[in-house]
């Protein structure tokens, strides 16, 4: 997929674990471990949105488009 999520980085970054970012953005930690996995097939502007809320950054932040033809 040509979308990274660079979630850890950022929570690394804000020195938050995942039991506390996912208890402040009210999702399950299971939850949590498919978006910073890469696992997930799709995410609502809604939970972005929380996501940069919580850890204080921007979309850009924590996504990153890569051109799978330049591999």
């Amino acid at each position: 997929m040509p979308i990274i999520v660079n979630l850890d980085v950022m929570m690394a970054k804000r020195k938050i674990n995942s039991t506390q970012f996912s208890e402040k953005l009210g999702i399950t930690k299971a939850n949590l471990s498919i978006l910073k996995n890469n696992k997930a097939k799709a995410s609502r502007f809604s939970t972005l949105s929380s996501l940069c809320e919580v850890l204080n950054c921007q979309p850009k932040d924590i996504l990153e488009y890569t051109d799978e033809n330049d591999k």
